[in-house]
C-alpha cells in the first residue's frame, strides 16, 4: 500500500513540473481590392426656376415650362430611362432693407433622369434637349451601376485573399504557420462618379469613364507551431 502511494505522489509530482502547453495566438491582417468597371447608368438633375408676382403665377409658369423640359427629355429617352421629381417648392422672395416686403414668388421643379443608354449622343442630347427647352438649373452626370452587387463580391474576394496572404507573411516571419480563420470582418463601398458639365446648345461631349467599386476585409488567423 505505501508503495502504491508513493507511486502516486511521484506522478503528481512529475505532472506538477510539466510546462503548461501554449497556443501562440492569433495574427490580424487587412486585404483591399478595387474593381473599376465601366458604368451602365447614368442619372443627371435638371432644374427650372421660375419667378411671379403671387405664388400661383410663379406655380403656373414653372408648371408650363417644366411640362415642356420633360417632354423634351421624354422625347430622346424613349424606353432607356425614367424621370423622377425629386423636389418641389414655392417660396417668397424679399425686399432689401430694414423691413422686408414680399415683393415675389419663387418656385422650383427638379426631376432626376436616370438613363441605361450612356453613348455620347444620347447623354449629350438629353443636356442639351434640357436646355434648349428651358430648362435653368443642370447638375452635373453621375455614372454608376445598375447591379453593383457582382463588383463587390469580386472584390471582396481578392482583398480576403490579399488579407490571408498579409496573415501568411506575417507568421512565417514569427517563424510560425497559419491555422483556421477565427474571424472575418468586411468593408466595401461603392461611389458613383460625377462628371462636370457645361451645357452649351451644341453637342455637349460627355465622357463616362469607370466607376471603382472597392472593398476591404480583415481576418483574425489562429497562429500554429
Amino acid at each position: 500500500m505505501r508503495k502504491i502511494f508513493a507511486i502516486l505522489i511521484g506522478v503528481l509530482i512529475a505532472g506538477a513540473v510539466l510546462p503548461a502547453q501554449t497556443t501562440p495566438g492569433t495574427v490580424q491582417a487587412t486585404g483591399t481590392a478595387t474593381i473599376n468597371v465601366t458604368p451602365d447608368q447614368a442619372q443627371l438633375s435638371v432644374g427650372v426656376v421660375t419667378q411671379g408676382a403671387t405664388a400661383q403665377e410663379a406655380g403656373a409658369l414653372n408648371a408650363t415650362l417644366a411640362n415642356t423640359v420633360q417632354n423634351a427629355l421624354k422625347s430622346i429617352l424613349g424606353l432607356n430611362g425614367t424621370i423622377q421629381t425629386v423636389g418641389y417648392s414655392v417660396y417668397p422672395r424679399y425686399s432689401n432693407g430694414n423691413t422686408p416686403t414680399i415683393i415675389g414668388y419663387t418656385a422650383s421643379n427638379t426631376v432626376q433622369v436616370t438613363t441605361n443608354n450612356l453613348s455620347n449622343n444620347n447623354l449629350g442630347a438629353l443636356l442639351d434637349a434640357a436646355t434648349i427647352a428651358g430648362a435653368n438649373s443642370v447638375s452635373g452626370v453621375t455614372f454608376g451601376l445598375q447591379n453593383p452587387d457582382p463588383f463587390l463580391q469580386q472584390a471582396l474576394t481578392a482583398a480576403t485573399k490579399q488579407a490571408l496572404g498579409h496573415a501568411n507573411a506575417i507568421a512565417g516571419g514569427l517563424g510560425l504557420r497559419t491555422g483556421a480563420v477565427v474571424s472575418a470582418l468586411e468593408g466595401s463601398s461603392y461611389t458613383p462618379v460625377t462628371a462636370g458639365i457645361a451645357p452649351t446648345t451644341a453637342s455637349t461631349p460627355i465622357q463616362t469613364g469607370t466607376v471603382g467599386v472597392s472593398a476591404t476585409v480583415t481576418v483574425s488567423v489562429a497562429l500554429v507551431q
